[in-house]
């Protein structure tokens, strides 16, 4: 995983003491840490270059244009993303409801944690979404998600289309942290644990409703 610029600099790639090769990474993590603090619309290559302490003709050898180092932000935005979902279903076993259950919070939590990135994943522009890198980290995400749903049914002899179910529950997540995170749920229900929601929604949308199984 891309490591962040705090990390970078404890190594000294951001001081200028890096291979050629470090440039790329180095200028990826700047990129990150900026959108998240900032957003993407509010980031320039500029201020990375600052933070990563390089020229700005710098990115220029590495990438061909902004949005070039955006989508390679966005990539591992995604890659982040499912790395968080793994360590959820570690924490519980492959293909159980608790595992889905915490692939689900994990979600919310990475969206809390990385909101500039987790915006610029599902809202950037259309040459963001259709760049290689994107797609392939991306649909590694979902198809993560489909996995463990598969792996669940088949465990309890269910015949489900787990890519609907899927589409489903990340709508339903997405949905929910969306909501908590531009504060909409405070107006209208602020006592409400979003968490504890997906808890019970999972079940549902998986046709367990009601019945917890192991």
């Amino acid at each position: 995983m891309t490591m962040t610029t705090e990390e970078l600099q404890k190594t000294g790639a951001s001081k200028g003491k890096y291979h050629h090769g470090d440039l790329r990474q180095t200028l990826i993590a700047a990129c990150y840490d900026i959108i998240n603090e900032r957003g993407a619309d509010a980031f320039s290559l500029a201020d990375a270059c600052r933070l990563a302490n390089v020229s700005t003709a710098a990115p220029y050898r590495h990438f061909k244009d902004r949005d070039e180092i955006l989508a390679e932000v966005t990539a591992r935005g995604f890659e982040a993303m499912t790395a968080r979902a793994v360590e959820a279903v570690e924490a519980h076993g492959e293909g159980t409801l608790e595992g889905i259950v915490a692939m689900g919070q994990a979600y919310v939590d990475f969206a809390l944690a990385e909101g500039g990135v987790f915006r610029l994943m599902f809202g950037g522009a259309p040459a963001l979404q259709n760049s290689e890198p994107v797609i392939e980290l991306g649909n590694n995400c979902f198809g993560y998600l489909i996995q463990q749903i598969t792996t669940y049914c088949k465990a309890h002899g269910m015949e489900q289309d787990a890519g609907a179910v899927a589409v489903k529950m990340w709508t339903f997540v997405h949905g929910a942290s969306a909501l908590l995170m531009d504060g909409k749920y405070e107006k209208v229900t602020p006592d409400l644990d979003v968490y504890a929601m997906i808890a019970e929604a999972v079940p549902m949308l998986l046709g367990t409703s009601g019945q917890r199984q192991e």
